[in-house]
């Protein structure tokens, strides 16, 4: 903690700050509040009503509006600071309203009703956070079961997008062969395909083989990834080739080179492809909605769409489950973030 508190105060000057000190601290106070303030806004948000989500202007905290009980009432009546016409406010708590005008009474003394116009009032609110959002939206969202789809097809896929790529990239960096260099440029050069050009055949042989409506059908296609392979392949090149040639002389199969030598050092580049991974199949929403039509097989950004109608829009909902949702990727890139670092600075280090 001293090691990063002393690095965040360091200063170019020895005694005082200095303009390149300011200008820096500015630039970074900048960019932390564009990267981290919308996530900041969205976790406020979900704890408000779907009134709150629209007033106007916004607000940055929930808010709820006080009431107050009242004898001879059977519900609570909304409190109101009334605003007279000689200048004098009093708190009073509105029975009904009709029109522009609001009936109001006095909670000391509620025999009194006082009609006053609209604009005269303003909401007594105070600031108030609840976990509403959350537990009807868990009830009404069947999270669990979206959670365990989404787990499985993150798991499956990060699993098998691990040893497609890696055999790929021990075969494009350790072997000669014709046409090697060839292969290596088509696959770096599907990047450049839109994923809405291949949409179209690619789930016209899911429906041929079966895979529709079946999370397989989510879980194959997605295994190599041109990214992954090239991002392996780099690391690979680092690996001495007298190691293999040693491995082989000593009667290692290639199967076994490749299991006990070429992953374990290459676990910088496998951990930075799982993170990178896991965050691309669990935020995945295109394909697993064109895939998937059955809800009980729905992944958890496919079923925050359920949330949205044709003629409302539960925002309110959508805002706490998108919360939850995130919740276990950020965990698991807080705690591997440090190999994304680590892993792409040795990436084609001699």
């Amino acid at each position: 903690m001293n090691s990063v508190l002393d690095f965040l105060t360091r200063t170019r000057g020895k005694t005082r700050l200095e303009a390149v000190d300011v200008l820096t601290y500015l630039y970074l106070l900048f960019g932390t509040i564009i990267m981290f303030g919308p996530v900041v806004w969205l976790v406020m948000s979900s704890f408000k009503s779907q009134t709150d989500l629209i007033r106007f202007p916004p607000t940055f905290f929930p808010y709820r509006q006080e009431t107050v009980v009242v004898e001879g009432h059977d519900k609570p009546l909304e409190l109101y600071t009334v605003t007279f016409e000689d200048g004098t406010t009093r708190q009073m708590a509105q029975v009904r309203r009709v029109g522009i005008e609001a009936q109001m009474i006095d909670p000391a003394a509620p025999a009194e009703i006082v009609k006053v116009n609209i604009k005269q009032r303003a909401p007594v609110e105070s600031v108030y956070v609840s976990l509403e959002n959350y537990t009807n939206g868990i009830e009404r969202f069947n999270f669990w079961t979206y959670l365990k789809n989404t787990v499985l097809v993150t798991t499956a896929t990060t699993i098998l997008t691990l040893f497609v790529n890696s055999m790929a990239a021990f075969a494009l960096s350790k072997y000669q062969f014709r046409g090697r260099d060839t292969i290596l440029l088509l696959t770096i050069c599907t990047l450049m395909v839109p994923l809405s050009v291949i949409l179209i055949p690619v789930f016209l042989v899911i429906t041929q083989i079966g895979w529709n409506n079946n999370l397989l059908g989510i879980i194959v296609p997605a295994a190599a990834t041109p990214t992954g392979v090239f991002l392996l392949r780099q690391y690979m090149l680092t690996i001495p080739d007298e190691l293999i040639d040693s491995a082989r002389i000593d009667g290692a199969s290639e199967w076994r080179i490749y299991l006990q030598i070429i992953l374990p050092l290459a676990r910088p580049a496998l951990a930075v492809l799982t993170i990178f991974s896991i965050m691309w199949r669990w935020n995945d929403f295109l394909w697993p909605l064109i895939v998937l039509s059955r809800s009980e097989l729905f992944t958890l950004q496919v079923g925050l769409n359920s949330f949205q109608g044709e003629l409302q829009t539960q925002w309110d909902l959508i805002l706490a489950m998108t919360v939850l949702t995130l919740l276990p990727i950020t965990l698991v890139f807080g705690f591997l973030q440090s190999y994304i670092t680590s892993g792409i600075a040795t990436t084609g280090m001699k």
